[in-house]
């Protein structure tokens, strides 16, 4: 995932100094992700930012150590029919949700992820901390989390500077304007 920052779309809201969260916004940073069923996955640490869309695209959470498994397999259709096309390693305990695909529960302080299962967020491919998002990574993560909705996922082999993925639903929610 080595890629010069002039040919990146994708950065952390700590990388970008000209970034912040707007006033009439909420950080969510440092808040609880739960699935539908309460379960912590993670907590939110920090933002990734689309810099041709000049908006919040994804959330980078740190995935909570219980729902780590050491022997997991992570879910991958773009591997041989059934065959696993990677494993998470040690330290890979961070993982990236699109906002459209969560709710904010405002007054507790919550992230709600109603389309993501505590088993889909665990078999989903993880990431350490601070590691550049390329697309292959991002349709991975898509594929993983939609796998039961059949939708037509972007192709594996788009290019790094189209942004037309970012304009699915899962990218278009949680007050996207103001960042």
């Amino acid at each position: 995932m080595s890629k010069d920052t002039t040919e990146r779309n994708l950065f952390y809201l700590h990388e970008l100094s000209d970034y912040k969260v707007s006033d009439s916004d909420k950080d969510v940073r440092g808040w609880p992700v739960k699935d539908n069923d309460g379960i912590v996955l993670g907590t939110v640490d920090n933002l990734l930012i689309s810099k041709k869309d000049k908006r919040v695209v994804y959330l980078d959470v740190e995935v909570d150590g219980n729902i780590i498994q050491d022997d997991h397999k992570p879910f991958s259709r773009s591997a041989d029919d059934g065959v696993h096309g990677f494993l998470n390693k040690k330290g890979e305990n961070h993982g990236i949700i699109p906002v459209g695909m969560v709710d904010l529960q405002i007054d507790e302080e919550i992230v709600h992820t109603p389309k993501i299962s505590r088993t889909i967020f665990s078999e989903t491919k993880r990431i350490k901390k601070g590691s550049m998002i390329d697309r292959h990574y991002e349709t991975n993560v898509l594929e993983s989390y939609n796998r039961d909705q059949n939708l037509d996922l972007a192709p594996a082999h788009q290019e790094s500077d189209d942004v037309s993925l970012y304009e699915r639903p899962e990218y278009r929610s949680m007050n996207q304007t103001a960042y």
